[in-house]
This record gives structure tokens, C-alpha cells and sequence, in this order.
């Protein structure tokens, strides 16, 4: 009985054993990830790592603060400096206030700054110092933090850091001392385009915003300001129309060295854009901070579409703002897009709506998978296997017979209005794997009602020929409609879990259809 009571005990505190409240964890150096059984928050972590350089001097030290609300504050963290893109830290710290210790990691002297004790912690402070062959010319500050065993953030960064004193023309960071991105201005000095509508990005981390404003002599060109939460990039272009193709597009992204750069390109139809020389671009200032891009830069460049090719501040133009993934550098398609409502000019200082037709795709989607994931299924069911289990009349007809043509009747309406919905949203004929196969679909869907209304009564002799060409064309249509709506989930659904969650419920529909294949034919056997 004392065993068992020992090893319930130790059970118990294991856990609380591998939190090391001391801060020892230099296991973790490399991946900054506590060694708990649990994974990571992926939520916006609410805290942040801000830097303040000693000095302007190059290579001078750098002060970090570690800061967290004082109703969440947090007991354990690991601190390290690294290079852009980097797996290993650099510099040396040194402790100021708060609990904290040094750590050895990467076989490195006070690379490291992890806590001293469990208690919580609202603002920690301390010094980091280059190495002496000052070889890293830009360095970024990674944080993970610990609030409970199951709750913690790994990889919160502060801005990129240059350490030379200066700003390179293209690829300069976002300073201490620059004036953060938010709304201010909107709708009087700048031209603003934000989702959600009046979000300001200095408040809310969920807040995609992008501004113009057209700079008065002396000084001349567009001054840009582009912010929002992004896993690769966020980007906006001026357009002759409210879709992609032929637009002019700054890309505010991460870079292959793992930091934030801006990019120039230029698209030609709904493929990748065309990344071009930056141009006319200059005083270029970038962050990412808690997953958060911001690229602030002016430009001088003339805006280049299908019907422009100059600098004009009374221009007409759409707006498009877009987020998504990349992969080293290199932009995936977008995850979300917005276009403006109406056309504007570099001059106007309007607050821009986005046109909403995000909204019809949705409903696009959703009807879709209500036809062919619910309704018709269900309707197919319903005239193959229970046909000839009920009895019972309505109107005249056999209740299995009254559903199935009322559930498909509202499943071509829906599909005609889904059809519809998507046209309008792209104001005309897409190009591609799933536009082809919803067209298939469409047309399927016209063919089985009218082949219905031209059958033949059940006791003629050719009854079987529109039997036959019913069923294949309803197993078909099945088919063909899963296929769609898989090809238009895997165009929205970057992360790719709704794509298996259709998976799974598209698996477990087709073993329901089997088993009920099995007991009709074993009942049948059986009669």
C-alpha cells in the first residue's frame, strides 16, 4: 500500500517537476520550448519583447524588457538573442531587475536569461552586449513564457535590430523611437483600407490595415503604412478593377533570412504574383512583433496596370488587401482578400469599406456543402433503401417518394443559387480545376429533373433504360460534387484541418452508404 501511495505521489509531482521554477532549462536552448506535456499556445501571446538601444554608438548594448498584463503575468521564461533566421544565440547578457539568472546555451557563456523562481512576473529587464568580433550586423530577440504547466508561448520576437548605427536604404528595421502604425489620420491626411472597418492596429493585433498618404513638397512620393497578423505575408495593389490581375502590388513579407522585407511585383491573371526591383522605394522600416507584420516605406514609383503606367495623384484606382503563408521568401496564394467598394485616387483621404463580396463566396461554400454533403445524400437515401419499408401516402404518393423529390428539388435550387453567387463574385469565367467540375455539376444537376419529368410509367417495358440512366447519373453527380467541394475547400483552407475534417465526415458517410448497401441486399436475400 506505501508503494502505491509513492507512486501516486510521484505521479503527481512530476509534472510539477519537470517546470524547473529555478530556471535551469537549458535543455530547452535550442527549440525554447518547455519541456511539459502540452504544445504551445497559438494565439497571440500577451506579452512582448521590446528593445532600446544604450546608446548610438555602434554596437553599443541593448536594454530588453520582458512585459505582461498584470491580471496574466507570467512565472517562467527563456530569453535569447539571434540572428534573423538563425538556430544558435549570440551576444552575452547581463541581469538587471526582477528574478532572473544566466544560462549557458550553445556552449556559450550568459547567452541565455531564464527565471530564478516561479513567482509572477510583470516586467523583467536586462542587458545584452554583442560579442567582441562583432560579426552580426542585425540581431532579434526571442522570448518563450510560461503563465501555468499548460499554458505558454514559445518564439515571441521583437523587432529586427540593426547594430550598426545605421539603416540600410532597403532593408532598414523598425527603430525604438519610430512612431508605431494605428489610425490616427484616417479620413482626414491618409487614405486607410482596414478589416475589421475602423480597427486601429496599434490596439488590436487582429487588425489588417494599410494606408496612403500622398507627401507635399519638399518632399515627394507616397508615404505606405501596411500592418496585420500574418504567418508569411500581407500585401496590398492598386487595380483597374476588383480582382486580381494586372495590378501593382507592395508585398510587406518574411524574407528567407527569416526577417521582414518589402517586395514590388506585378500580377498577370489570378497566378503568383511577379516579383519586380523594388524601384523608387526608400526609407523602408519593418517589424515583427508577436506575429504581427508592419512595413512602413515611401514610394516615388509610377503605378503600373492594365490601363495606367504613371505617377497621377487623381487617378482612379480599386484597392486589394490580401494576407497568406510563404515559404522561404516566396509568397503562397492568399488565405483572404479584400477589394474596396469604389475606386479612389492617391489624393483622397476616405476611410475605404471593403465591397463584401467575400461574403457571397462564403455563402457560395456553404451552400454547396449543404447540397451535396447533407441534402442529397440524404434524398438518394432516402428513394434507394426505404422505398420499400414504408407504406405510408401522402398526397396521393408514397411518403418516400414525396421526400426524395421535395430534398432534391431544394437541392438543384440551392445548387443553381450557389452557381450564381459564384459568378458574381468573379464577374465572369474562372479558369481551373474546380469551375470545370462545378459546371460538370451544374449541368447534372439540370439533366436529373428533367429526365424525371420525361420517364415513362412504371409498368412500361423500357422503364429500366431511365431506371439505369437515373442511377448512373445521380452516383456521378455524388462523385463529381464531393470532388468540387474538395478542389474549393483546398483553394480557402491553407492550414489545411477543414480539408481533413471534410475528409473524415465524407469517410463516414461512405461507410453508412455501404452498411446500408449490406443490410438491403441481406434483407432482400432474406424475403
Amino acid at each position: 500500500m506505501k508503494r502505491i501511495a509513492l507512486l501516486l505521489v510521484l505521479t503527481w509531482a512530476a509534472p510539477a517537476a519537470r517546470c524547473y521554477p529555478s530556471g535551469l532549462v537549458s535543455e530547452s536552448c535550442a527549440d525554447m520550448t518547455p519541456n511539459h506535456s502540452a504544445a504551445p499556445q497559438t494565439t497571440t501571446a500577451p506579452f512582448t519583447v521590446s528593445v532600446e538601444r544604450s546608446g548610438t554608438a555602434p554596437g553599443g548594448q541593448v536594454k530588453v524588457s520582458l512585459q505582461g498584463p498584470s491580471s496574466g503575468p507570467f512565472t517562467g521564461f527563456l530569453l535569447e538573442a539571434r540572428e534573423p533566421g538563425g538556430q544558435s544565440a549570440v551576444g552575452s547578457f547581463l541581469l538587471g531587475s526582477g528574478p532572473a539568472r544566466l544560462l549557458t546555451c550553445f556552449q556559450k557563456l550568459n547567452s541565455a536569461v531564464s527565471h530564478s523562481s516561479a513567482s509572477p512576473k510583470t516586467n523583467i529587464q536586462v542587458t545584452w552586449q554583442p560579442d567582441p568580433d562583432r560579426t552580426v550586423g542585425v540581431v532579434q530577440f526571442q522570448a518563450s513564457f510560461v503563465q501555468s504547466y499548460r499554458t505558454f508561448w514559445v518564439g515571441v520576437k521583437s523587432p529586427v535590430l540593426s547594430l550598426n548605427g545605421s539603416q540600410a536604404a532597403d532593408t532598414a528595421t523598425l527603430s525604438p523611437g519610430s512612431t508605431p502604425i494605428s489610425n490616427v489620420g484616417c479620413g482626414s491626411t491618409k487614405l486607410c483600407f482596414n478589416q475589421p472597418l475602423n480597427c486601429n492596429p496599434s490596439i488590436s493585433s487582429n487588425c489588417f490595415f494599410m494606408s496612403a498618404k500622398l507627401l507635399t513638397p519638399p518632399e515627394s512620393g507616397v508615404r505606405y503604412e501596411l500592418s496585420g497578423p500574418g504567418e508569411g505575408y500581407i500585401a496590398f495593389g492598386w487595380s483597374d478593377d476588383q480582382k486580381m490581375g494586372e495590378d501593382d502590388i507592395y508585398i510587406c513579407g518574411l524574407s528567407s533570412a527569416g526577417g521582414v522585407d518589402v517586395q514590388r511585383a506585378f500580377s498577370v491573371g489570378r497566378k503568383a504574383p511577379t516579383v519586380q526591383s523594388k524601384g523608387n522605394v526608400s526609407d523602408i522600416q519593418t517589424s515583427n512583433q508577436n506575429g504581427v507584420l508592419t512595413c512602413t516605406f515611401t514610394s516615388k514609383n509610377a503605378i503600373f496596370t492594365s490601363s495606367s503606367s504613371s505617377f497621377s495623384s487623381n487617378k482612379l484606382f480599386y484597392l486589394l488587401l490580401a494576407y497568406g503563408p510563404s515559404t522561404n521568401g516566396t509568397i503562397m496564394e492568399h488565405q483572404k482578400a479584400y477589394s474596396s467598394s469604389q475606386q479612389v485616387a492617391l489624393t483622397s483621404t476616405d476611410v475605404i469599406q471593403s465591397d463584401g463580396k467575400e461574403q457571397m463566396i462564403r455563402a457560395h461554400g456553404c451552400l454547396m456543402l449543404l447540397a451535396w454533403m447533407t441534402l442529397g445524400p440524404l434524398g438518394m437515401v432516402v428513394a434507394r433503401y426505404l422505398r420499400r419499408s414504408s407504406q405510408v401516402q401522402m398526397c396521393g404518393k408514397d411518403l418516400w417518394f414525396v421526400i426524395h423529390v421535395s430534398v432534391m428539388s431544394f437541392t438543384v435550387v440551392i445548387t443553381i443559387i450557389a452557381f450564381i453567387l459564384a459568378f458574381a463574385y468573379l464577374g465572369g469565367w474562372e479558369y481551373g480545376v474546380h469551375p470545370v467540375l462545378g459546371c460538370l455539376v451544374l449541368t447534372l444537376t439540370l439533366i436529373q429533373p428533367i429526365l424525371a419529368l420525361m420517364r415513362c410509367a412504371p409498368q412500361h417495358p423500357r422503364r429500366f433504360l431511365f431506371n439505369w440512366a437515373h442511377f448512373v447519373i445521380a452516383v456521378s453527380l455524388k462523385l463529381l460534387a464531393v470532388a468540387t467541394v474538395f478542389t474549393g475547400m483546398m483553394m480557402m483552407d491553407s492550414s489545411g484541418w477543414l480539408t481533413k475534417v471534410l475528409g473524415g465526415f465524407t469517410g463516414w458517410e461512405a461507410l453508412l452508404l455501404i452498411l446500408m448497401e449490406l443490410q438491403a441486399r441481406w434483407r432482400s436475400a432474406a424475403d
